[in-house]
């Protein structure tokens, strides 16, 4: 009985033709190798299973080819292509560099490669997954890479590019292999089926080769074990019972429950699903992806980008024509709202249902945007009362811009001061500098009071309160205000300890701090400060601002780290202490 051997390695790349979803690169490569231009280093970078490797293995057994082919491609039959195949050359060394990865690793290929090739021109040194490399014999390696020997040629496999050295980056052609797509998979499934007497469904591999993600590799394995699984007859439904795949009639059946409106319906269609041991989340991204397709599908220029078999594309493009845009727009948001909050949410299922909910009442009457916009305008009726919608905003007060000669200047904008009915009646009559005062009535204008001529003696009332003081009462009320400060908050209360305010015009004060810690600590804090001084100076106008302190003794010592280098400086005997018995400091 012969030994069984996968199909990612039976059908494994042996040209460059065969070589799945490169053609760009491959073409590449052929032209270098023609033109004899090859350079003495190579990069590699892509996902996993996309030829990386192959194209490398293929790449050096062309260059050392006796008796090229006029297209590029090796003759398989000299002895360098035979010694190749049969895996006993000597002038391709391949160096896993995830389990070698040392400088004596590195140090032991160096010595490999000034010896010349015995048969062939040149010796490849083929270095799979190069960014596990130690930093260490990344050095040691660069002044080979750099200037190696005429017959040397060094080609670097990563999946992870971002890990490799900038050194090591400059001193190769980088080639940048792409995920395959499902068409290119697709087709070499059937290939590959065809050879091995399977009979397969188009829609069987269509989702075997989206299940891959773009790796050819992880498209074989499973196609194995779909084989194994089917017993040599591979249909849809044995793939997605197989891969445990949700199928795509349950997106029909929920879509089709949501134009509806039928909230049970399409809460037993989760049930049912949740009972088939789905993941939640798994469901909600997948129903995504459902309205993603649903919405390319409405127009033919769009078309391209939805890869699925021609049968479930005839019924997508049907289902798409009962959904408008707005629809496919909004259930989009749900459910990656739904997708964003699943993580977080304690009661998962209810999420779900919930999310469900709202998508059944996206095309109900009561949810349009001409009804909400009628709610907005509704006039209000004679004597009717105002309800106090505390999520309405109450009016902004304008910002006043100042500048200062300082390098940083942080302005806080002035916080609405909303006084209840209750309040004003307790509170004793503020002396004001200015003679009028803006009433404003929450939900309906002045002009709307007057032309409805209706008394509303139950509305709420909001003063612009500006009272003049003076730079002491500023200072007075800011120290009372450090006593009140939080015990946790001592490095602000050491803030506003040591630095004071200063009034300006326009009831703004500014406060000058040492460094830019202090200046976010308060920055940070201004809202608290704001609404303690508006309210015992009576004017809600009060403005704050900070800025560095620039003197001419430098900047002074203030987090550990500075105050550790300031006494560095003059102990230089205080970094042995810290090593000897492993010290840190935080701030």
């Amino acid at each position: 009985m012969d030994n069984y051997i996968v199909s990612a390695r039976k059908y494994r790349p042996s040209t460059f033709q065969s070589v799945v979803g490169q053609k760009a690169l491959t073409t590449t490569l052929k032209n270098a190798i023609q033109s004899n231009k090859l350079a003495h280093a190579y990069l590699f970078c892509g996902p996993r299973g996309v030829g990386k490797t192959s194209c490398a293995r293929i790449f050096a057994k062309t260059i050392n080819c006796l008796n090229p082919s006029a297209d590029g491609e090796a003759c398989n039959e000299c002895e360098s292509c035979l010694a190749f195949n049969e895996q006993r050359s000597y002038n391709i060394h391949e160096l896993d560099a995830a389990s070698n990865n040392s400088v004596e690793d590195i140090r032991s290929l160096i010595d490999q490669v000034r010896i010349p090739p015995a048969i062939g021109k040149y010796k490849v040194f083929i270095i799979d997954e190069v960014h596990m490399l130690s930093p260490a014999a990344f050095n040691a390696f660069l002044k080979t890479l750099e200037e190696p020997p005429h017959h040397a040629i060094f080609i670097l496999a990563t999946t992870e590019k971002q890990k490799v050295l900038p050194t090591i980056i400059s001193r190769c052609q980088v080639y940048d292999f792409s995920r395959i797509t499902v068409a290119d998979m697709v087709e070499h499934l059937e290939y590959v089926a065809s050879q091995e007497g399977v009979n397969a469904e188009p829609e069987a591999l269509n989702v075997i080769a989206q299940k891959a993600d773009g790796s050819m590799r992880d498209a074989l394995s499973i196609f194995d074990q779909v084989v194994s699984f089917a017993k040599g007859h591979i249909t849809y439904q044995a793939v997605i019972n197989n891969l445990n795949v949700l199928d795509y009639e349950y997106y029909f059946r929920l879509t089709d429950n949501i134009l509806n409106g039928k909230i049970r319906a399409a809460l037993l269609t989760l049930n049912e699903i949740l009972s088939n041991g789905f993941e939640g989340q798994n469901i909600i991204t997948g129903l995504a992806s459902h309205f993603r397709n649903l919405l390319v599908c409405k127009d033919e220029s769009t078309l391209i980008l939805f890869e699925v078999g021609t049968s479930i594309r005839e019924k997508y493009k049907e289902m798409a024509k009962r959904c408008s845009d707005s629809f496919l727009f909004k259930a989009l948001e749900l459910a990656n709202m739904c997708d964003l909050n699943y993580r977080n949410s304690h009661n998962k299922r209810l999420l779900l249902e919930l999310t469900l909910i709202q998508m059944c009442q996206l095309n109900s009457p009561d949810n349009t945007d001409d009804n909400k916009k009628k709610e907005l305008i509704k006039p209000l009726a004679a004597g009717e009362k105002l309800q106090n919608q505390s999520s309405q905003p109450t009016q902004a007060q304008p910002i006043t811009n100042t500048q200062t000669t300082s390098r940083f200047t942080s302005a806080v904008p002035p916080q609405a001061t909303i006084v209840s009915e209750t309040q004003q009646q307790e509170r004793t009559p503020l002396k004001q500098s200015r003679p009028h005062a803006s009433l404003s009535i929450k939900g309906v204008s002045k002009e709307q009071t007057k032309q409805d001529g209706s008394n509303t003696p139950e509305v709420q009332q909001q003063e612009d309160i500006i009272n003049d003081f003076t730079q002491d009462e500023l200072l007075n009320f800011w120290n009372e205000y450090i006593p009140l400060i939080d015990e946790k908050k001592a490095f602000l209360r050491n803030i506003m300890i040591s630095c004071k305010p200063e009034l300006k015009e326009n009831y703004l004060f500014d406060v000058g701090v040492q460094n830019p810690e202090q200046q976010d600590d308060l920055s940070s804090s201004c809202i608290d400060i704001l609404q303690y001084l508006r309210t015992h100076l009576k004017n809600n106008h009060i403005q704050m601002s900070t800025h560095l302190i620039e003197t001419e003794e430098g900047h002074l010592p203030f987090t550990a780290s500075e105050k550790y280098n300031y006494l560095l400086q003059i102990n230089p005997m205080l970094e042995k202490l810290k090593d000897e018995f492993n010290l840190s400091f935080d701030r």
